[in-house]
């Protein structure tokens, strides 16, 4: 019966888990070819670690903990320490004054923060407080900003209730009898109007909303800048008649 040491065909690498005299956090699942000599699978760790080649000596542990090599000598391959899948790679920095040591890498209490004066940061023109007054100065006063419910508000300045009209396009005429917020219609302003014809769609119920009074077929309901106030007299249903 196969072990789970036994690799799978084509593939002769092992699983080892590596570990850190130093860096007691660092724990790492590492896969490694039995023909790597011992030197480059020091330079393999020491891009995982920051633990120097020449300051590293490696450890061998089996599975149940017990150690089974150290691995002295840098030309060998790492198959000639016969290890398996599960077995622990164990980095030991030798050097003093290695930056794994003192533990400062895992524990950022230890470093040393750095501070700016109340005074020096405000002359910087980079920070977030700068970036921040100068959003603030672009946004534009509250009393500035139109909502959806002011649409077309300032349009309705000139139209006022009894006006004579012109609806464009179409050029139909008529006479203004609502000017306002027609929540039913949608946000902003409309302006209802009474047709001189038959030309609308009601008579001045919009949705459910009695808004004004009208004749049946002659009411309709537009945004003010379809309306144009002004002389506009009633049209002469012959004045193209032929003569």
């Amino acid at each position: 019966m196969a072990t789970s040491r036994l690799q799978m065909e084509g593939d002769d690498s092992v699983l080892l888990h590596v570990t850190h005299s130093n860096l007691k956090s660092f724990a790492a699942d590492v896969r490694f070819s039995p023909q790597m000599n011992v030197e480059a699978v020091k330079e393999k760790l020491w891009k995982k670690c920051g633990t120097s080649v020449n300051a590293m000596a490696l450890e061998l542990y089996d599975e149940s903990g017990s150690k089974v090599a150290v691995l002295s000598d840098d030309t060998r391959p790492l198959g000639f320490y016969s290890p398996f899948d599960g077995f622990r790679l164990h980095i030991v920095d030798l050097d003093p004054s290695s930056v794994t040591t003192g533990g400062w890498l895992e524990d950022t209490s230890l470093v040393e923060k750095y501070t700016i004066s109340e005074e020096d940061y405000a002359k910087r023109t980079d920070s977030y407080r700068k970036f921040k007054e100068k959003i603030v100065a672009q946004k534009p006063a509250a009393s500035d900003v139109k909502t959806k419910e002011d649409f077309m508000e300032d349009l309705c300045a000139n139209i006022k209730v009894g006006d004579r009209c012109q609806v464009v396009p179409g050029e139909k005429r008529g006479v203004v009898k609502y000017v306002g917020r027609a929540e039913s219609l949608g946000p902003g302003y409309w302006v209802g109007i009474q047709y001189d014809e038959p030309l609308g769609k009601h008579d001045g119920m919009v949705k459910g909303t009695r808004l004004f009074e009208c004749p049946q077929l002659h009411g309709g309901v537009v945004r003010p800048d379809k309306v144009k106030v002004g002389d506009y007299p009633e049209r002469d249903p012959f004045e193209d008649d032929e003569i």
